[in-house]
């Protein structure tokens, strides 16, 4: 028995186990989880160091990125680990390409960005504008017969809206969001909200908005 453990245990026994060793990580190098795998995200796109009184007159678009790198990264990966970013410290009122190149995507270490989709990125930015506008209320419902809406009043009356100047300049006026007076009879007053139908417009300090509904007699129409 001693001479089997001499012989085939103990013979070159730290060399064995160095032998061991390596064929152990050789094994974690190459098992499941290292190794490599892709995959095509969405990620935003962040931009920085925007002008003071610059406003972007079109949706920002998402980047479409193909990442490779470790199992384990890849299967745990979410958008939220990468965005790319676009630096806007140098640009003017005016449309405006941006290049968008592998260096721009902020992700974790390990991973590699294989792809880039868009290459590029077209934006148009105006200077911001800010002015008041008059609100017009929304009224619907339905009333008993002979009866009609003989006036409406809304408080405040204007309110102040602040976006890209070209959009803002093309604003006639504000609404309200539909206030249904189905059934008053002589007057009733409505709390609503400002709504602004330009998405690239916004109402500057919102407020709740008073919309007050009087109902009279219809006129006749007779002659």
């Amino acid at each position: 028995m001693k001479d089997f453990l001499r012989r085939w245990v103990l013979h070159n026994f730290w060399l064995k186990i160095l032998s061991l060793l390596i064929a152990t990580g050789l094994w974690l190098a190459i098992s499941p989880d290292q190794e490599p795998a892709e995959v095509v995200m969405r990620v935003p796109i962040e931009l920085r160091h925007v002008p003071e009184g610059l406003e972007i007159t079109a949706t920002i678009p998402e980047a479409r990125i193909r990442v490779r790198g470790p199992e384990r990264l890849i299967r745990g990966l979410l958008s939220a680990d990468m965005h790319a970013e676009l630096d806007l410290g140098d640009v003017k009122a005016g449309d405006r390409t941006f290049d968008l190149t592998k260096a721009q995507i902020r992700r974790p270490r390990e991973l590699d960005v294989v792809q880039v989709e868009p290459p590029q990125v077209h934006l148009s930015f105006d200077t911001r504008m800010t002015r008041e506008v008059e609100i017009h209320p929304r009224v619907i419902g339905s009333f008993l017969a002979g009866e009609q809406i003989t006036k409406v009043l809304v408080d405040p009356e204007r309110v102040e809206v602040t976006g890209p100047k070209h959009h803002v300049e093309m604003m006639d006026a504000a609404s309200t969001d539909p206030v249904d007076a189905s059934g008053t009879r002589t007057q009733a007053t409505f709390v609503t909200n400002v709504y602004v139908a330009d998405a690239l417009v916004q109402v500057v300090q919102p407020t709740p908005v008073r919309v007050t509904v009087i109902v009279g007699k219809a006129e006749s129409t007779g002659h």
